[in-house]
């Protein structure tokens, strides 16, 4: 049997805190949304259907990058405030190499580093 690698990702639209827990210790990484607020008003400034483009393509090239680090990972959790986690999970839900990956969204609000450590932690110490 392969051992469990879990992974727990706060995220919203615009950043994704990445946590992973190696020995009691937390590894984290940040994953940020290239499209800025400054960059909608300028888009919007020009064409709103122009803004909305490139938002979806940027929205896509952000969830692509969480998507690369979760491959490794056989037990996910994705929380946040957003929707964002619920249109990554979609994603993943239609890609095959997360077909025999357990991943589950829960609903938070914002969080501190450490809290989103504490709820990584009590969520994969509950599957136990």
């Amino acid at each position: 049997m392969t051992p469990k690698k879990q992974i727990g990702i706060w995220m919203d639209h615009s950043i994704a805190h990445i946590s992973e827990m190696k020995d009691n210790t937390f590894i984290s990484r940040i994953v940020k949304s290239e499209f800025t607020h400054t960059e909608k008003e300028q888009s919007l400034g020009r064409s709103e259907n122009l803004m909305h483009h490139k938002e979806q393509h940027q929205q896509s090239s952000y969830y692509k990058k969480i998507t690369e680090v979760l491959k490794d990972y056989n037990e996910i959790v994705l929380f946040g405030p957003t929707t964002a986690k619920n249109e990554l999970l979609n994603l993943l839900k239609a890609d095959h190499h997360f077909e025999n990956k357990k991943i589950e969204v829960r609903q938070t609000d914002k969080m501190t580093e450490n809290q989103q450590h504490e709820f990584v932690r009590n969520y994969f110490h509950c599957l136990l």
